[in-house]
């Protein structure tokens, strides 16, 4: 009798089907997908795969993206209900208000966002090229949806440009007390601290690396170091310790529970019986295709 993971793989084959993992869904998760990477690898992905199906092991913005850059294959969400509350911290009221009131504006959405969103920007970035894409725009003034702390680490990169917030924040990141990060310091001095912009700036100047999940990756690999306390999502160790057994890495302790939601069972369901269909509507997925496309080609 065949295992979740051997069903999987046989109708991945059959289907033809490509399945894309998150860092941060579980480690089984991980381990049956074809590509396992951060947004904005994903991102890419997608938008090249010849598969006729794709399976997105992730929140629901990243399978909406997926969508609006593959409006003629089939995406399925292993589950729907996986969703990232910073994702809708923004308003087209704020945006709408700004660009009013703003000249020389570019409204930024970081690529965890709704398709809504999207839709109304000039440009999306990820956390690994958010500062390459933004100091490349003419525009001086910065509207940064939605999360403020990602917009902080840019707007500190970037002094020439004057940056305006929506407030929104990653409850996971944002929520990791500095104090448990200078405790785990305390615990292992020899160890380097890893850090996803997405932590509040307390968190930041505690650390030693700041970088999207990608690029804390990379970085372990090429640091000298052989201990790291990483700060985001523990998902992110699997891939870690795949990389460089012979490295040791302590996670923060943040969980987010949407990105747990995705198990085995239910990627087998959507190969199954096609459950969990992203749809978008024609005229949205056309306007938020341009900022996804721009942020391809600048990124």
């Amino acid at each position: 009798m065949q295992t979740i993971s051997e069903r999987i793989l046989s109708l991945k084959t059959q289907k033809n089907a490509v399945i894309l993992a998150h860092y941060y869904v579980p480690d089984e998760v991980q381990a049956v997908a074809d590509f396992v990477g951060d947004s904005f690898y994903l991102a890419r992905v997608a938008r090249q795969t010849k598969a006729d199906v794709v399976v997105f092991c992730g929140v629901h913005f990243m399978g909406e993206s997926a969508k609006i850059l593959n409006p003629a294959k089939k995406v399925l969400l292993p589950d729907p209900s996986a969703d990232c509350p910073m994702a809708h911290m923004a308003t087209a009221e704020q945006i709408a208000k700004l660009r009013r009131e703003t000249d020389d504006l570019a409204v930024v959405c970081y690529v965890n966002s709704t398709a809504a969103l999207k839709a109304l920007a000039d440009v999306c970035v990820t956390s690994s090229n958010a500062v390459k894409i933004v100091g490349a725009l003419p525009q001086k003034n910065i509207l940064f949806i939605p999360d403020r702390n990602l917009g902080a680490f840019v707007a500190a990169a970037l002094p020439e440009k004057k940056f305006y917030f929506s407030g929104g924040y990653c409850p996971v990141h944002a929520f990791l007390p500095a104090a448990d990060v200078a405790a785990a310091k305390a615990l292992h001095p020899a160890a380097l601290v890893l850090t996803h912009p997405e932590c509040e700036k307390e968190v930041r100047e505690l650390s030693d690396f700041l970088g999207s999940t990608a690029e804390i990756i990379s970085f372990a690999g090429q640091s000298e170091a052989t201990e790291f306390i990483v700060c985001t999502e523990p998902g992110v160790l699997f891939e870690l310790k795949k990389r460089y057994p012979q490295k040791t890495f302590f996670a923060a302790g943040m969980v987010c529970p949407d990105m747990k939601k995705i198990t085995l069972e239910k990627v087998l369901r959507c190969l199954e019986e096609g459950a969990g269909e992203v749809e978008i509507s024609e005229e949205e997925g056309a306007r938020a295709r341009v900022p996804l496309a721009r942020m391809l080609e600048l990124g």
